[in-house]
């Protein structure tokens, strides 16, 4: 996964060296942005992020500011300067809202990136030890494969491996500061294993147990919570809308409303039917179990 803020056509180096006049106005104070571009894995301070956040919605707010006056101005509507400056506004608070969560939504799905891979790379691990692999050989096969996040992991390891630190410091290190709690906990196992001279297969087919009862234990959570949010969707997407249609229909016939009335009211019930599709698909996959 490569990290690229939203909303940008610049890499991070050249935003960060255009960004300098706007460090000044962010904050020091320690807060959960720094620690989600750390989790991130980007090269780059939470003032930085903030200088580039600032320096966009400033950039934003001018050109949109431009364009929207100018169109409604052409338009001839009157107070075009308030409506331009109006909707200039709400489209560059939600680039600058979309663009500072953006690092904890990049963590987060790293994160997932990696559970999702962990139970294929445990299997791998196993196979391997059985056929004679040494660890560190195995690592570095991992680093190597295609398991997305879950090799990049390893590849921070082997480098630090093969820069003279020992293989369980090394593993014990990113087993500290991972945002998956079921990495850190695979790692913790390996490094534990190496420490006390454990049969690592035995090791490494007990922490494919454990996953494989959580990922159990998530499906079930997951078939319990599907089951409300189901019942909201046939309510909101269906029932409802099936039922606003009939009564629009019957009292636009009998109270004698005009057509284009009805046609309007007929486009907004479509666009609301449009919209919970739309949330119910998000909510579907931010509920998905991480391990699958």
């Amino acid at each position: 996964m490569k990290f690229e803020i939203p909303f940008t056509f610049s890499g991070l180096e050249v935003l960060k060296r255009r960004s300098k006049y706007f460090v000044r106005f962010a904050s020091s104070k320690k807060t959960r942005l720094g620690d989600d571009l750390e989790n991130a894995g980007v090269k780059i301070d939470k003032k930085s992020y903030m200088a580039v956040c600032y320096r966009n919605l400033l950039l934003n707010l001018l050109v949109s500011a431009v364009i929207f006056t100018s169109a409604f101005g052409i338009a001839k509507m009157s107070n075009f300067y308030y409506y331009g400056l109006g909707i200039a506004l709400l489209i560059s608070g939600f680039i600058f809202f979309n663009q500072y969560n953006y690092p904890k939504i990049f963590s987060l799905n790293k994160t997932r990136n990696i559970e999702r891979n962990l139970i294929p790379v445990m299997q791998d691990i196993l196979v391997q030890l059985n056929s004679g692999v040494p660890i560190f050989r195995i690592m570095v096969n991992i680093s190597n494969s295609e398991y997305e996040e879950v090799s990049s992991e390893f590849k921070k390891i082997v480098a630090e491996i093969n820069s003279g630190i020992p293989q369980i410091e090394a593993i014990e290190k990113y087993g500290k500061f991972n945002t998956s709690l079921y990495f850190r906990r695979v790692l913790w196992q390996i490094s534990n294993g190496m420490r006390a001279g454990s049969d690592m297969s035995i090791v490494i087919k007990e922490g494919i147990k454990n996953l494989s009862e959580e990922q159990t234990i998530q499906i079930q959570a997951y078939g319990s919570k599907l089951n409300p949010l189901i019942m909201f969707y046939m309510l909101i997407a269906v029932i409802l809308p099936a039922l606003g249609i009939t009564f629009l229909v019957i009292l636009s016939s009998m109270l004698s409303v005009s057509e284009s009335i009805v046609k309007l009211l007929f486009l907004v019930i479509f666009f609301f039917v449009v919209f919970v599709q739309i949330m119910f698909l998000g909510l579907i996959k931010s509920r998905r179990p991480s391990l699958l």
